[in-house]
């Protein structure tokens, strides 16, 4: 089922153990190889995704032989080199690990087949591959925009060149389908890289991935590799994956910012992937790393926050842009430097973070290949992240609600690399506890709610009082209250401030005016509209910020805050909360009939308790509390105790 967003609570503290999926980058490299080679190879802890699925999709209808190992291994019967399948459309998602070298591999075979993907990844450059491509034979043509995918390739063309030029200040992509291609020609050949050669640890993992295959090249500095002559992928039989680096970026930061000790399993400080030096720049900014053979961990500084740093970013592309959300909790500004590459990824890195960061309140200076990130002045802003179909932007994001309530959209781009990134990050984020106090009208829930908040020094929300104020604000505006499309409009785009002693909306002193009986009439039937509480669902839930929230309403514990620690059902006898709302009418000088008010009071109980969306009930899981015999006292003593033995299991 396909999910528009996810809310995220504001954490206040982030430690645990997260045992890390298989790497992008080795998985993907490591199953082609395993095509290409002679004889069987089982990949253990293979990453599951949607980038190894575009791959072993492409690999099968090649031809390749792809079964079930042990547990969750995989295993590949190698081609020698010679694809059974030469003619095919292979559609390959937006899997740049899968894309690039899959054209170097099928431009040297000796076949027919048209490589596509989702729309963004023909805005993905490819040209500097097929141009070094072509300088070998290769014949490609664009199938679109020249430069860019769709491609169709067809057999080589005869060719001795011995001697290849490729860019390598784009993509360090190119060079690796390149070298991973060469061995197919069976004669000696070098690439000389032009320019400078970006991500080169990408490099390293591809020189290490085709040794492990038997394929050892000659290596010049970082500008001329050889693949000597002869070279032919032989299967080594069993290879584990090494757990993901840049994925271990986002949990290693949590734990630098949360508290921690957060330790990532599955990849240790002598890793192959140039990613797992994330650690360095986290130490750099004054985090508390430490390491065992196949363990990283972190944790906060003992004195004081973190700080920024300047940093030349090429050793770590990917893990980069987790760097540039810790930089949200650092003293000072932080500086990423040498991440052109981020601008022909999955989206534009560079401009998408940038406006990403400032939703949450950071200035930021955006250049051809840098970001300067200073942190908000007065804490982060609660904001709507877009993904932009990239599940970096996604996981690197997400560390943002360390400081405030977060709304992810479209979440499970995460598939790409990481399907269950949300799950394993709510099992090592401690949120913000909650305490949900719902009930009838004029149980003394706000009483209650403002009483206890006070207690705890924590933060109130009177959930009631949005949806009062989009009852004013509609009839200001002169809109029904049943018009629910243009009501909830108007919710969404509330005007208000809450201060200490008073509620400003559009600039108007409106306490006592949300408090009469009409606009309260009002807010029942405008909060009955399913559309008015999807609107203001997020809004509620950013009032959830450090040391802790203490919510009324009538929802708050089933549809609001579902994870809230304490949840407290309210009610009271009708003709006790007539009388308790008689007397409060009287004491503000308004006239009432204890008669009216019993009336209006069982009608909006039916309407609350019978609306299709988010009725007002007692969670399976709330604290009942009947206030009829109580006093104030007695009842804020009993839902503290409640509160008291709930933060003891915390």
């Amino acid at each position: 089922m396909s999910i528009d967003h996810l809310d995220l609570p504001q954490l206040c503290a982030a430690r645990g153990t997260v045992h890390l999926p298989g790497s992008k980058s080795l998985s993907n490299r490591l199953l082609l190889l395993a095509a290409l080679a002679t004889g069987r190879t089982e990949l253990g802890d293979l990453l599951l995704s949607d980038d190894t699925a575009r791959m072993l999709a492409a690999l099968r209808i090649l031809g390749v032989g792809v079964e079930p190992g042990e547990g969750k291994a995989l295993c590949i019967t190698g081609v020698a080199g010679d694809f059974p399948v030469r003619a095919a459309d292979l559609f390959l998602g937006n899997a740049g690990t899968a894309f690039r070298p899959l054209t170097a591999v099928l431009a040297l075979a000796r076949g027919d087949y048209c490589l596509s993907g989702v729309p963004r990844m023909h805005e993905r450059p490819i040209g500097d591959l097929v141009d070094a491509l072509r300088q070998l034979g290769a014949q490609i043509n664009y199938q679109g925009v020249e430069g860019f995918p769709p491609l169709r390739i067809r057999p080589p063309m005869p060719c001795s060149n011995d001697v290849v030029q490729v860019r390598g200040d784009v993509s360090s992509q190119f060079l690796t389908g390149l070298l991973m291609a060469l061995p197919l020609r069976g004669i000696e050949t070098t690439v000389e890289v032009v320019g400078e050669l970006i991500s080169r640890p990408y490099i390293d993992i591809t020189l290490a991935s085709m040794a492990r295959f038997g394929v050892e090249v000659r290596r010049d500095g970082w500008r001329r590799f050889t693949v000597p002559a002869g070279s032919a992928y032989r299967s080594p039989g069993l290879v584990q994956v090494e757990g993901d680096a840049s994925s271990a970026s986002y949990f290693l930061a949590l734990g630098a910012i949360g508290g921690g000790p957060l330790r990532v399993e599955g990849i240790g400080p002598d890793s192959i992937q140039g990613d797992v030096r994330f650690a360095d720049a986290l130490s750099a900014m004054g985090a508390r790393i430490s390491a065992g053979a196949h363990w990283i961990e972190a944790a906060a500084p003992l004195v004081g926050r973190l700080r920024g740093i300047d940093l030349d970013c090429n050793h770590i592309p990917d893990a980069a842009m987790t760097l540039a959300t810790t930089a949200l909790f650092a003293d000072g500004p932080t500086t990423l430097r040498h991440i052109a590459s981020w601008r022909v990824k999955e989206t534009d890195r560079i401009a998408a973070m940038a406006t990403e960061l400032r939703k949450l309140g950071a200035s930021v200076e955006e250049g051809a290949d840098y970001l300067r990130i200073d942190p908000p002045v007065g804490g982060l802003h609660a904001a709507a992240i877009d993904t932009y179909d990239d599940h970096r932007m996604a996981m690197a994001c997400s560390l943002a609600a360390l400081g405030t309530p977060l709304r992810i959209n479209d979440p499970q781009t995460v598939a790409k690399t990481f399907p269950d990134y949300f799950a394993r990050f709510a099992e090592v984020g401690q949120a913000v506890p909650v305490i949900a106090i719902d009930g009838t009208s004029a149980s003394g829930k706000g009483t209650i709610a403002i009483r206890v908040a006070q207690a705890l020094g924590w933060h109130y929300l009177d959930s009631g009082a949005l949806y009062r104020l989009t009852a004013l604000a509609a009839r200001h505006a002169g809109t029904a209250w049943d018009d629910e499309d243009t009501v909830a409009a108007i919710a969404a785009g509330l005007d208000v401030e809450f201060g200490d002693h008073a509620i400003i909306l559009a600039g108007e002193e409106v306490s006592d005016a949300i408090r009469s009986e009409e606009i309260s009439v009002g807010a029942s039937r405008v909060a009955a509209l399913p559309a008015v509480r999807a609107a203001l669902l997020f809004r509620q839930r950013a009032f959830r910020r450090s040391p802790g929230l203490v919510a009324d309403g009538r929802d708050m514990g089933s549809v609001v805050f579902p994870d809230a620690m304490i949840k407290v059902f309210l009610t009271a006898s009708a003709e006790m909360r007539a009388m308790r709302r008689h007397k409060q009418l009287i004491e503000k000088g308004m006239a009432a009939s204890i008669a009216d008010l019993l009336l209006d009071l069982r009608e909006r109980d039916e309407r609350d308790s019978q609306r299709s969306v988010a009725p007002m009930q007692q969670s399976a899981d709330a604290e009942l509390l009947d206030t009829t015999n109580h006093t104030i006292d007695s009842a804020v003593a009993q839902v503290l105790d409640w509160v008291s033995k709930g933060l003891q299991k915390r």
